[in-house]
């Protein structure tokens, strides 16, 4: 009878568990490759018609929307930014759960404020571009814009298992918002483009980079706040009931 073959152990600790390792995915199917793509072509058409730039420059797209549109000094703009964060308030009211819980979605929401309204910050210092009207050198990229998609992304992303007109309303707006700032004479078409592409981007960042509380339950309903009188002390009284 011929002795049993030797074992291999040149490898066994290379995977102790036993487990299978993941098939690594293809550079272009990765998350962040993904979420990158809509961002990238924005800020990129933004930085093509840049100062003047491209086949359909800046001043050819000012131009033909002063043909439709009169000038305008409305500050509408203003408020429509945080329209769609309203929209997702109004629904969470309503008792629709979101895809995250309101500590998640409120941590989620400033980790993007900040990445964007820094980088924003940083490239209108850099590009110093001058506005339509003249009023200043920081026109590109649109924060208003940047703004109000980053707004949109978040309401997307949250609510897009119930419906997909939650996105599409909030992406409605802010398309709104851009177009505003150009018939406003505050921003050129490379400003909103590339502005639409930070919010996207900022969102999708946070998301990916998040991992404080992940997975915890929706405690929206378990929580409240209601304002209290205590020994001639205005306050507020916060109740929690476990489930």
């Amino acid at each position: 009878m011929a002795p049993p073959a030797a074992a291999d152990t040149a490898h066994k600790y290379e995977n102790p568990s036993g487990v299978s390792s993941s098939v690594r995915k293809p550079f272009f199917q990765r998350k962040l490759v993904r979420a990158s793509i809509v961002p990238a072509i924005l800020i990129g058409y933004g930085a093509y018609t840049f100062n003047g730039g491209g086949f359909y420059t800046n001043q050819d797209a000012d131009r033909d929307i002063h043909r439709l549109f009169p000038k305008s000094n409305s500050r509408i703009a203003d408020y429509l930014i945080f329209a769609p964060y309203l929209e997702l308030g109004a629904v969470a009211l309503a008792g629709v759960e979101s895809h995250n819980d309101r500590v998640n979605l409120l941590l989620i929401i400033a980790k993007s404020e900040a990445i964007m309204l820094s980088s924003t910050f940083v490239v209108k210092a850099l590009s110093h571009e001058e506005r339509p009207d003249g009023s200043d050198n920081l026109s590109f990229p649109s924060g208003h814009t940047a703004q109000a998609f980053l707004a949109a992304s978040i309401v997307h992303t949250e609510l897009r298992d119930k419906s997909p007109w939650y996105g599409i309303g909030a992406y409605t707006i802010a398309t709104g918002v851009g177009a505003l700032r150009m018939i406003n004479e505050k921003h050129w078409q490379s400003d909103v483009f590339a502005g639409a592409g930070f919010g996207i981007l900022s969102a999708h960042l946070a998301y990916l980079t998040h991992r404080n509380r992940w997975g915890r339950k929706s405690i929206g309903r378990d929580v409240g706040i209601v304002p209290s009188y205590y020994g001639g002390v205005p306050g507020v009284c916060l109740t929690w009931r476990p489930k």
